[in-house]
């Protein structure tokens, strides 16, 4: 058997409406089937922590094999999974078509989805994830909430740890009094007589976190947007469900799918682009929904009218020509590539994004910031996600850019707590948002 494969790297759909899916005998026996090409192969063992536990597990077993490894112990490698893809995406020599079929997240998300099926799973874990319900409650008290939720205040935080399992040390999303919705209607008529009239228009999907937690980096886009002639729209029907997939609530997400896609849908008939804010919701608009309700119309339609943000930006640029009018961003940029980016088989378009400005100093990190979505929060995963970001925050910290970037907003602030973890002497890039920003900025747009 040839190692690896010479054709481009596909996924099956998943098979989560039928019984055997939740099958635990089948599903320990699809675990010990992959696990065993895992070890032998060991390749991504630099990636997440899902495969330093199993090579351990593997090496302290009494055969130094994994038919001496407990079923009981496959969930801490479970546990450490963040649904990056990178492992799919950028390692494995033996995702389909080779016949090994190796899919390494997505058995992750079996087995969460047969913990739920089972009636298992966090109550708390659960509660975080309703994005849509917290956003719009606590969007009503954003100060206090947010002074609340603040790492200076020792109080709350220390509380917050032990109720809710949110490390103590962690920076948390703040939340915004005036959702990006609400301000893209008040601003909607002025900003799109602004565009020039290209042709374009999008709507812009604004996904939970700048809808509800930090809206401008939608703004920011609006303007980019407009000024290179596209006009828009912004509107949230539902969350895409990504929280709710990392803890395996798959038919949440198919819920989830429905509601969005056939909002965004009646603007795709209109003439309009769909544009997604945040890396890990176009994701699941253009890859991840598809493979969940693959027989979807309305699904398969949205998904090949979805653009993620950069990617959107760089079209433009390549069919129309960027808009004039931009000025250097003195000091450069350390950009980090998100893994949900990557995961979406694009290319760097963010790269391409910021190599726009005029005398483009960009440095480009491509390795996970250890994040890994609400993962990152958690007690007990805050240390572990420090460590897997290390190398992006010590190239950050020591780039010498005036600026560090991603297109992940968690990962970003993630990674300027790293910086702050290694106390270099080195004068601290300051963290913007979202690339984007840095377009507008350029422009002489300030959000």
């Amino acid at each position: 058997m040839r190692e690896g494969s010479l054709e481009a790297p596909t996924r099956h759909p998943l098979d989560w409406q039928n019984p055997e899916f939740y099958d635990e005998e089948k599903l320990d026996a699809e675990l010990r089937r992959v696990f065993d090409i895992c070890h032998g192969c060991r390749r991504c063992f630099n990636l997440c922590d899902s495969f330093p536990r199993l090579f351990d597990l593997v090496d302290a077993a009494p055969s130094e094999e994994l038919d001496t490894v407990a079923s009981s112990d496959f969930k801490s490698v479970v546990d450490a999974c963040t649904l990056c893809d990178l492992c799919f995406m950028t390692k494995c020599p033996y995702v389909p078509p080779h016949p090994f079929n190796l899919d390494f997240p997505h058995l992750m998300l079996r087995y969460r989805a047969t913990d739920v099926k089972n009636g298992e799973g966090s109550f708390v874990d659960r509660q975080l994830a309703e994005t849509d319900r917290n956003g719009k409650l606590v969007g009503l008290v954003a100060p206090i909430a947010n002074f609340a939720t603040s790492t200076g205040n020792t109080l709350s935080r220390n509380i917050l740890e032990k109720v809710a399992g949110l490390d103590a040390q962690a920076e948390l999303p703040k939340y915004a009094s005036t959702p990006l919705t609400s301000q893209a209607r008040a601003t909607t008529p002025e900003i799109n007589r602004e565009a020039p009239g290209f042709g374009r228009k999008a709507v812009l999907y604004a996904t939970c976190f700048n809808n509800y937690n930090d809206p401008s980096g939608g703004l920011a886009a609006r303007a980019v947007l407009a000024r290179n002639g596209v006009e828009t729209e912004v509107v949230h029907p539902h969350c895409c469900g990504m929280p709710m997939l990392e803890q395996g609530r798959i038919g949440e997400v198919a819920k989830s799918a429905k509601i969005v896609a056939k909002a965004l849908n009646e603007w795709i008939d209109k003439g309009y682009d769909v544009i997604a804010l945040v890396p890990s919701c176009a994701l699941m608009l253009k890859f991840e929904w598809p493979l969940i309700l693959p027989g979807d119309a309305d699904i398969k339609k949205l998904s090949s009218g979805t653009f993620d943000l950069s990617e959107y930006v760089v079209d433009i640029a390549r069919k129309n020509g960027i808009a004039p009018g931009m000025e250097p961003i003195a000091g450069g940029v350390s950009l980090h590539i998100a893994c949900h980016s990557r995961a979406q088989n694009m290319g760097q378009k963010a790269t391409e994004m910021l190599k726009l400005l005029p005398q483009a100093d960009v440095q480009v990190m491509e390795r996970c910031s250890g994040h890994g979505g609400a993962w990152g929060f958690k007690k007990g995963n805050f240390d572990v996600a420090k460590k897997v970001g290390r190398p992006v925050a010590r190239t950050a910290g020591n780039g010498g850019k005036a600026y560090v970037t991603s297109e992940c907003p968690l990962a970003g602030v993630h990674i300027s707590q790293g910086i702050d973890a290694l106390g270099t002497d080195k004068p601290k890039p300051a963290l913007v948002k979202h690339p984007i920003q840095l377009i507008a900025r350029a422009y002489g747009i300030e959000v």
